[in-house]
């Protein structure tokens, strides 16, 4: 009976202390700098930045709110363009409670919906056939390729393919070029 007692007092101290922790982080993550979102004028291009830095700054500062408050600050966001009559017309709907809109999630789905391209897989798959080095380092294209394969569908071959088509013309008749090619796990002498 005393093991047992013990095993509960235990299990209750490091409950609190999760529960102590859990706080601190929440404290801690309110004081730490989130960018703002910058404006969002409806632009086909501006929907996955803006839709992903308004949501890191919900997650890491207003996650607490309430739904309408969220909604309401991610619209404060939506100006200029066609994005200001659309967020206009969002406002009436709103105000008239006929708006499907609870919640900012409800709402980057809209925001997808009605400015984004049919789907993010194909968008993703035009930004990979059309990437290109340009003036870049290498590394530097490297991490922007990554960024634009992921959600491609695209997956070995067909992205090799893509990634030495955007190479530099010079680095692509290097890679031609070379004799013999290099086996795939073996270095370079």
């Amino acid at each position: 009976m005393l093991v047992s007692q013990e095993e509960q007092l235990l299990a209750m101290i490091a409950t609190l202390q999760q529960q102590v922790n859990t706080m601190l982080l929440q404290q801690q993550g309110s004081r730490v700098e989130v960018a703002k979102p910058q404006t969002f004028s409806g632009r086909m291009e501006e929907v996955s930045a803006f839709v992903n830095a308004a949501h890191l700054y919900i997650r890491m500062k207003i996650a607490e709110e309430a739904a309408a408050t969220q909604v309401a600050w991610v619209l404060l966001y939506v100006q200029g363009g066609i994005a200001e009559a659309w967020k206009d017309n969002l406002l009436d709907e709103l105000a008239k409670g006929e708006s499907e809109v609870e919640s900012a999630e409800q709402l980057f789905a809209k925001i997808r919906d009605d400015f984004g391209e049919t789907s993010e897989e194909e968008r993703k798959i035009e930004q990979l056939r059309t990437i290109e080095q340009g003036e870049r380092t290498c590394n530097e294209y490297v991490q922007e390729f990554k960024k634009v394969t992921r959600r491609s569908g695209y997956k070995r071959r067909p992205l090799i393919k893509e990634f030495k088509r955007g190479l530099n013309r010079a680095i692509r008749r290097k890679l031609r070029n070379r004799q013999p090619p290099l086996e795939s796990g073996k270095k370079e002498q």
